[in-house]
């Protein structure tokens, strides 16, 4: 991936990039041009749409906070899907310091895109149909709680740049750890820190573009990528949560039970040992000759669809297999390497009725 611009990483140099962009940023609101003129009240609009949320840490001291934007009136906010929504207890803060409980809608790993709802009303909030593309060359503003500094009613953290290219992000497998392989935008900016994934791009006349993507090391040389995910390849997704697909967890079903359920053993997957709340699905083993090792998946496969359903725990998973008859085929997605991977599994029916 040799086109695409990308960043060495110190600590320090990312810090002083932060602050820095974010005063050239503020004063550009009293510049010289007419260009810049509005960059200003730009700011000051945009800041009340976004958000600063907290959830899960992480092992090794990763942080429990990320950003994300608002994108209804009524409190659904765009994000990152992230080991930070890993929780039941998600926390969000508006720009004017309210903090609220929010519940997390749905997701789609392949594009690592959540939506999360809070009980409010009449917000601020970015307009997605009106969302614009821009090519390279494009002037942008970045926004976000970057390296968790605002905590409150604190303003997001606003960094000003460029957008170097739209490029591929698959065009080195492997380069990259996610499982996304579309186009993004590459930025002459310091903009994935952490804390700032699920921030929002947005243009200097206050349109959204994008939203902010998690920190990526290249593989091949450990120099960073700073990027955003173009609004129109999350428009779909976001859709399909807010219709009821992708979806969490399903509450207060009205489908009833087969008479016999499928159930992981007879796919022969036998999963990590579920001893806290919200173990995730990772397959500790595969019995040999199983349907799910003639498919292909392996131990350590983190299991994160079934079907379009989000599966967050193993309970969550279990629970889901008791509404899928014995003799029905599933589709199962994995997370493997940071590659999505998605298997057909069906149960081995003996004549007799039994399974193998």
């Amino acid at each position: 991936m040799s086109d695409i611009s990308v960043h060495s990483n110190t600590a320090t140099r990312r810090l002083i990039a932060v602050l820095c962009c974010t005063v050239v940023a503020m004063l550009l609101g009293v510049g010289p041009t007419s260009a810049d003129a509005g960059v200003g009240d730009v700011i000051q609009q945009t800041q009340p749409k976004i958000v600063k949320i907290y959830g899960a840490g992480g092992f090794g001291g990763l942080e429990a906070y990320q950003s994300g934007f608002l994108i209804s009136a009524e409190g659904h906010i765009l994000t990152s899907f992230s080991y930070v929504l890993d929780t039941d207890y998600i926390s969000v803060t508006l720009d004017d310091g309210r903090k609220f409980d929010a519940k997390l809608l749905g997701a789609d790993p392949r594009l690592e895109v959540a939506v999360l709802k809070i009980e409010a009303e009449g917000l601020p909030h970015f307009d997605l149909d009106e969302a614009a593309e821009v090519g390279g060359g494009t002037r942008v503003l970045a926004f976000s709680n970057a390296f968790g500094v605002a905590m409150g009613n604190e303003p997001a953290t606003v960094q000003h740049g460029v957008v170097s290219v739209k490029a591929d992000l698959a065009a080195k497998r492997g380069v990259f750890d996610t499982p996304y392989r579309g186009p993004v935008y590459v930025l002459d900016a310091m903009t994935n820190n952490p804390g700032a994934t699920g921030g929002a791009l947005v243009a200097r006349d206050g349109r959204c573009l994008a939203m902010l993507g998690k920190e990526l090391k290249n593989s091949t040389n450990d120099t960073w990528l700073n990027y955003a995910v173009p609004i129109a390849e999350l428009r779909g997704s976001v859709d399909d949560i807010l219709q009821g697909k992708l979806t969490a967890k399903i509450e207060d079903r009205e489908a009833k039970k087969p008479a016999r359920s499928l159930e992981l053993a007879s796919l022969g997957i036998v999963l990590v040992p579920d001893i806290v709340s919200r173990t995730p699905p990772y397959v500790d083993e595969v019995r040999p000759g199983s349907p799910a090792e003639k498919s292909g998946i392996a131990a350590d496969d983190l299991i994160v669809l079934m079907g379009d359903r989000l599966v967050q725990s193993c309970k969550i998973l279990v629970g889901e297999l008791e509404y899928v008859d014995f003799e029905d085929s599933i589709k199962l997605s994995v997370l493997r390497g940071g590659e999505l991977i998605e298997f057909v599994l069906r149960a081995d029916i003996q004549d007799d009725g039994g399974q193998q």
